[in-house]
Parts: C-alpha cells; structure tokens; sequence
C-alpha cells in the first residue's frame, strides 16, 4: 500500500474510474421500502431486482423518483436510493437483490459484474431478510481504522456467511451506535490516501476563513497539513483556547483522542473518509506515498501504514456485512470531534471561531449525507434539500463550493433538533441523540453539560409510553463503571472535564435525574434494553429500581469497539477496583447518583475469576425474548471466538 519514495505520484486522473466508488450499503428498510446508500463516479441508471425466496422477481426502474443524485465532485456522485414498494415484501425469508447498472450499448451490468467481493462464496447476488421482530440485533461502536487489531465487521461478516441460508438467524438491524468514523484521529497514510482521492475524483473545493491558508487547496498543500495541523491556526492569543480544545489531543490521556494533529478539516476529506473506510475499491485508486516529515512522525507514519494494510485487506468482508444486514447509525463524539459539545465552554469556543465551525459543520453535513439519511430520510428532508441546494451550486461553480451558502448551511445543519428516530416493532426501537441537545450546566459553564436537555428527554419519555418493552441506543452508556465515572468526577471539581472526558449520564445531576424517573414511570416499559458503546470495552448489567416489587428491568448491554481497545494494564486496574468499591453491596453506592436502581454485572465467560469487563475488538449479539428481555449477550470477538456474559446467579436465600 506504501511506496517507499517520498515524491508524490502522478496518479493518471483521467485513467478510467469503476462505475461503483462505495456501497450499496443497505439502510433503513420495511416490507414496504427499500433504501439504498451508493457513491458512483459518474450519475447512474439501471434497474434494482428483487427476488424474495418463494416469490416471483421485482424489477423496479432507478428513475428520477427513486434515486436521489448529489455530486460530490467531478467524478463522484452520491446516489440515495430509496424505492416505495406497492405490494409489501414477505418477513423472515431470503430476499436476493441486484442493481442492474447500465452501460454502454445499453448492456447492464450486476454486483456480481461490477462488486464481486460483495458476494458470499457460491452466491449469484447478495441478500437480506426483513425480521419480523426486533428480537435479533447485531451492535457496535468505535471502528478506528488504524488501530492495532482486528476489525469485528469482517468477523460479522463470517459469522453471518455460515448462516447465509438460515433466514431466522439473521439480525434485524446492525446497530452503528457512534464513532462510524474517527474524524478527529486521522492516521497520516489515511489523511494521505484521502488527499489522492480527492485530486483522483475532484472532490469539491472550499474557501477557509480563520486559518494560515486561504482555501482546501492551500491546506493539503501546506507543509502542515500531516501530523501539525493545529499551526494552521494563526498564532494570536484568542486562539490560545481553540487550539487547547481542537487539536491538544495527543497531549491527554487514554480517555480521550491522541491524533488530532490529523483532524479533518474539509468536506471533501470528510466524504473521502467515509468512502475509505467502508470500501476497497478507492484503495485501489490510489497510491499512499510517504510525504517528508520529522523522525518521530517518519516512524508514527510506518507504524499505521502497517496496520492499514491490514485494516484495508478486511474491507471488501466489511462492506459485505453492509450489503446484506439494514444498518441504523447515530453519530457520538468522533463522527464530529473528540469533546463535541462536552461544556458550554467548549460551545462558546468552537463555534465562535469561522474555522472551527467550519470543521465542525463539514463533519456534521458528511454525517447527514452518509449516515443520517438512512435512518429517516423523511425527519431529515429539510436539511437534505439545502445540501443538495448547495451540492449543485458548487458543481455549477466549477467545483467549488460558495462560502456564503455553505456557511449558511452548516448554521442552519448544526441548529438542527431531530437527529434521534425511532423504528416501530416489537420491541419498539428508539436511538438517542446524546451530542446535540445537550442540558448545559446553570452552575459553570466549564462543567460537563447533561447528554440531553429537559425538552429532549421529555420527548423520549413521550416515545416509551405505554410500550410493553423497549430498546434504547444511547451511544453512551446510561450505567457505566462507577470507578471510571467517579474519576471523571473528580477532574470536572478540579476544572479540568476535558481531560477525560467527562461526559457520562451521571455527571450532569439534572439529565440523571431526569432519566432515572423515566425509568420509573408507570406508564413507561416494564422492560428496558439499553444498547451503548463508545468507551472500548464491553459489559452487560441486569437492573431493578429497589425496593419496588413489580416494577421495570433494566439492561444495560454496551459493545465497544468494532477496532478499538482500552489499554489492558490501566482497564484490569479499573476492573479490579470497582469490584472492590462498588460491589453491589457496597455502601458507597448510596453517594453515587443510581442509588435507587439495584444493579448486578454479569460475568464474561472467558474472563479471568471477578472480570466484569471484556477487553477486545468485537461486536455485540443479542437476542430478545417475547417479552423484550434479552435471552442471550454475546461479544463476537474479532479474534474469532465469543464471550457470552450469562445471568448472574439467584441470590442465595
């Protein structure tokens, strides 16, 4: 993947490009919808086909109707598919599907043509199943490309090819609960690869405001623009405070980013990510080269080259997994920032800086575009529209995109209420937005806001009402380990929040409080799921309100990360401790904030004696019984083995 010679090849633009650049990537579907996620290099027409097992075969034209068409530069095209069905698809059967693309001569082309790595050994095309039931879920957070270990889409995507012909096996949805990408903590090969994608494609340029460069071009021919981006600033003292926010995370600990100085800054690199990260094909366009740095940055950069090419061997599995299982993605704090709205410090800061905002923003706007479309592309119609008002301008304006009507978009996109869903069913499936409506501290504005504000928590409250069971994905866990966010704790007394991250649903009294009630609220579900990631470890506790006979259950179940690990000596020290502190009948546990809720952990399999968290890249596999309760836990390890975290045993008498 890496050239040994550090000049910059001249990488032929004009050479011809695949049709497809990344996907179709499956998102949120219904007997009666289908909605697709695809990035072509040119706009393209063909058929898609339908064949549900036992039924006859579907062919539906991709017209102007059924496909959304957005450019992205001048070889790349996002197409939105999104197909209304007359006559509803059958549940809980093997539906085959193929995009017959058209071509010159008008001949067609399928997946197996065009993406045959799409394709499970001895299939014709791929496949998906519409479930029934929300009663099967596979979930994970946290997939950093170039961190040093396994990536669990690809060990998903096994798990799934020995299921392939047992419909009822398969999930209902691939949860992406955040961190899809790490925007924040770039590897200098990816930033590289990103930089050639976007010169192989054309992906649009922009002006910048606020920063020693003029525009996009500027900033990736800048001598800074690799491991230094944070002297893209100018040196004057009312940035002192942005920089200390933005780009000093390699100088915090292990709760937090250590790669800022990567920080993608511009659409296009941000849209370039996304497409690198869930497809092979733009690998093979480009050439990373390894450009002059310093000694350490020098070794930094091989170190990653080395683990991306293991990263990118895995990619044509995981964008397999994404052609055959409907995903649902909400962002967390990576998709955007390390520290997303953490205070309202931290607001006043980023936002009231033109290139920050602008950072921010370009972040935001890639989300909607790639992830937030797919899960309700009816609640996010507005804002789809003036991205694609502004998407067509920049293409008249010889490719670049128009400062004041991209500065007005971003405004209005990050203002935005209604970036949570929920999914009908049984369970009834709600996913939490716990980064843009935040309740912000009344007593310093340097304190941890609440991960929702009391309006937005009164609108989860109104989705739970008289459900019998419910799953919640709150990209943060509702009940984490007491140790850890007793240490977040004590940083935000000592003014530091920042440090750690100390964003927990425990640090803000008033969201506490306010979400325990939820809980406890008669006409809310007798049975919660709660599905988290976000922290690089994984654990499952079953909870009850104390001392209320009958009353709701709870399970916290959280799944971290897809490629990503906490340090093993610091997180065992952790583990350790709060077995020791925090025991379930520990008196400490009446100062912490969850003093009503009895909470019981349960034990992973294969840990050592006492561990109650499991370290390791994975992903999470849970089954629900009738009554929403789950029946089975399991960590898919992605070194190819599984830990299930069984029910803790009866209490003895």
């Amino acid at each position: 993947m890496t050239s040994a010679d550090t000049a910059r090849p001249d990488t032929a633009a004009s050479a011809e490009l695949p049709d497809v650049l990344a996907g179709p990537i499956l998102r949120r579907l219904a007997p009666d919808r289908v909605r697709i996620w695809l990035v072509g290099s040119k706009p393209l027409t063909g058929k898609l086909l339908l064949h549900p097992e036992g039924h006859g075969p579907r062919r539906l034209a991709l017209n102007e109707r059924r496909v959304r068409r957005l450019p992205l530069g001048r070889h790349a095209v996002l197409h939105l598919i999104d197909v209304a069905l007359e006559t509803p698809l059958p549940t809980g059967v093997a539906i085959d599907y193929d995009l017959r693309l058209a071509g010159d001569g008008g001949k067609e082309a399928g997946i197996a043509d065009w993406a045959p790595h799409l394709l499970h050994e001895g299939a014709r095309r791929p496949r998906f199943v519409l479930a029934g039931s929300h009663q099967r879920l596979l979930h994970g957070s946290c997939r950093r490309p170039h961190h040093d270990g396994p990536d669990a889409l690809v060990r998903a995507d096994g798990w799934l090819a020995e299921r392939r012909d047992d419909a009822e096996a398969w999930p209902a949805w691939l949860l992406m609960t955040g961190d899809q990408i790490y925007a924040d903590d770039v590897a200098g090969p990816t930033l590289v690869a990103i930089h050639e994608l976007i010169r192989r494609l054309g992906l649009f340029d922009e002006p910048l405001e606020g920063a020693t460069v003029a525009d996009s071009q500027g900033l990736y021919a800048a001598e800074s623009t690799y491991y230094r981006r944070e002297e893209l600033l100018p040196d004057v003292e009312s940035n002192a405070n942005l920089r200390e926010r933005v780009f000093a995370g390699a100088r915090k600990p292990v709760f937090t980013s250590a790669h800022a100085r990567n920080h993608l800054m511009t659409f296009a690199e941000v849209m370039a990510m996304y497409l690198l990260v869930w497809s092979p094909v733009p690998w093979r366009l480009v050439t990373v080269y390894k450009p002059e740095l310093g000694a350490d940055d020098a070794a930094a950069f091989d170190d990653e080259a080395a683990i991306l090419e293991r990263f990118v061997a895995g990619l044509p599995a995981a964008a397999r997994l994404l052609a055959h299982v409907p995903s649902l993605m909400i962002f967390d704090d990576h998709d955007v920032t390390d520290d997303w709205n953490l205070t309202a410090d931290w607001e006043a800061c980023a936002y009231g800086h033109p290139f920050s905002r602008r950072i921010l923003g370009n972040a935001l706007l890639g989300y909607l575009l790639c992830q937030g479309w797919g899960n309700d592309p009816e609640r996010l119609a507005d804002p789809l529209d003036e991205a694609a008002a502004l998407l067509d301008a920049a293409q008249e304006s010889d490719g670049w995109l128009p400062a004041e009507a991209h500065d007005a978009c971003l405004h209005r996109l990050q203002r935005f209420e209604g970036w949570e869903f929920q999914v009908p069913g049984t369970p009834r499936l709600v996913v939490l937005d716990t980064r843009t409506r935040r309740w912000r501290s009344e007593r310093s504005p340097r304190r941890p806001s609440g991960l929702m504000d009391w309006e937005a928590l009164s609108d989860f409250q109104q989705q739970l009402l008289d459900a019998p069971s419910a799953i919640i994905v709150s990209p943060a866990p509702m009940f984490g380990v007491k140790l850890i966010e007793g240490i977040q704790k004590l940083f935000t007394l000592a003014g530091k929040p920042l440090l750690v991250d100390a964003e927990n649903w425990m640090a803000h009294r008033g969201a506490a409080s306010v979400m325990l009630n939820i809980f406890r609220h008669s006409r809310t579900p007798g049975h919660y799921v709660i599905l988290s990631g976000d922290v690089h470890y994984s654990f499952a506790y079953d909870i009850r309100i104390r001392h209320r006979r009958g009353g709701p259950r709870l399970w916290q179940i959280t799944s971290s990360g897809l490629k990503n690990a906490f340090p093993d000596t610091l997180l065992d020290a952790f583990d350790r401790a709060n077995r020791w502190l925090y025991a379930p009948r520990s008196p400490l546990n009446w100062f912490t904030q969850r003093r009503p809720m009895h909470i019981r952990p349960r034990d992973p399999d294969r840990a050592k004696a006492g561990e109650r968290l499991w370290n390791g890249a994975g992903i999470g596999l849970v089954e629900l019984d009738d009554q929403g309760r789950p029946s089975d836990i399991l960590q898919l390890d992605a070194r190819g083995f599984d830990v299930r975290f069984p029910p803790p045993p009866p209490k003895k008498g």
